[in-house]
């Protein structure tokens, strides 16, 4: 790869520091942006655990200037707040989980921060993602799973577009997040040990119902719990409160262990059962992405990821327009809808979609 400019995604981790070390050592021209999607001051108290916090912005300009690159913080906080936020609230008042990264990569970092990168003369954009990126020899560009398969972030990253895997660099895909470490530690980067990024960068206190009660205060009004009988048990506290597969927070005396088993947000009730009425051998999806640009004919078999710490199961996808069928041949525990199931043969990443039932 000849010296080229390139920006990195610098999100203030060690992944992401070590992406911007690694293209620098090999000679290339680098730059740093960070995402700032946040309205209060870089020096405020924020866990630094927040992916694009005060803390984030922080880091990334102390490895900038260790690294001896430039460094840009880029407003980001309309965009985010439109594409990313709202779409969340709203997910979780449908009685939805919704998957959050996946949209933020979807629709901010790989569209507006690539156009960014492109204003600033680069040709490229890199992240600190675990994943890994190849030409085939067919022309096409593959996405792969991770070499550290604790790390892969390939479930985050499945509507990726042939435009944007030409023109993107994850340096990082091939080490292991020791490696990854190790090597911030021999650069003298100063978040070599900095802790892992929290789940929803933008719920710093982890209080998902507290923030969306800020957004839409609806969305925590009381309704009944029922069984699947459809007998009343209680009443819960709001149905955002609460995701598939949850037990906590219910507050029913029951004499063994009971789950939300369904949300029904046009009733505002919570369906709740045994842990065997979780699992199921099927689910449908829609919004459909396909990493080749084009969707497998007919049925197929794969592999399906149906949440980030989820192994991938063996599966059949019957594929009719925007909408897929999945059979498992195993059941499935706690399918939420509003989740991605993202579809492999073997390591390479064929698309996904959104779970809807």
């Amino acid at each position: 790869m000849d010296d080229m400019r390139i920006a990195v995604a610098m999100s203030g981790g060690v992944d992401s520091s070590v992406a911007a070390h690694i293209l620098r050592k090999q000679g290339h021209e680098v730059l740093g942006l960070t995402m700032k999607i946040w309205t209060c001051d870089e020096d405020a108290p924020v866990d630094p655990r927040v992916c694009c916090g005060p803390a984030a912005i922080r880091d990334a300009r102390r490895v900038a200037d260790e690294i001896g690159i430039r460094h840009y913080v880029v407003g980001m906080r309309g965009v985010f707040d439109e594409l990313v936020i709202e779409d969340f609230v709203a997910e979780y008042a449908r009685g939805r989980t919704p998957n959050p990264c996946v949209r933020c990569n979807r629709l901010v970092k790989f569209d507006p921060l690539l156009s960014k990168a492109t204003a600033l003369g680069a040709t490229h954009l890199a992240t600190g993602h675990h994943a890994v990126i190849e030409a085939d020899p067919d022309g096409l560009f593959a996405l792969r799973r991770a070499k550290d398969v604790r790390k892969d972030q390939t479930y985050f990253l499945y509507s990726m577009t042939q435009d944007q895997l030409a023109r993107v660099l994850m340096p990082v895909g091939s080490l292991t997040k020791d490696e990854v470490r190790a090597a911030a530690r021999e650069a003298g980067l100063p978040v070599a040990d900095r802790p892992e990024s929290q789940d929803v960068c933008f719920v710093p206190d982890g209080d998902i119902a507290g923030f969306i009660a800020t957004r839409l205060p609806s969305a925590l009004e009381p309704g009944p719990i029922e069984d699947l009988d459809g007998r009343v048990l209680g009443e819960h506290r709001g149905i955002a409160r609460f995701t598939v597969g949850q037990r906590s927070g219910l507050g029913l005396a029951r004499p063994r262990p009971t789950y939300v088993v369904r949300i029904d947000a046009r009733r505002n009730a919570l369906v709740v059962g045994d842990d065997d009425d979780l699992y199921s051998a099927t689910l449908t999806a829609d919004g459909l992405s396909w990493v080749a640009g084009e969707s497998p004919t007919g049925e197929f078999r794969t592999r399906a990821k149906v949440r980030y710490a989820a192994d991938p199961a063996p599966a059949a996808v019957a594929v009719d327009g925007d909408e897929a069928r999945v059979s498992f041949d195993e059941p499935q525990r706690a399918l939420a809808p509003g989740q991605a199931v993202v579809f492999y043969d073997g390591d390479r990443v064929l698309g996904g979609g959104t779970i809807t039932s």
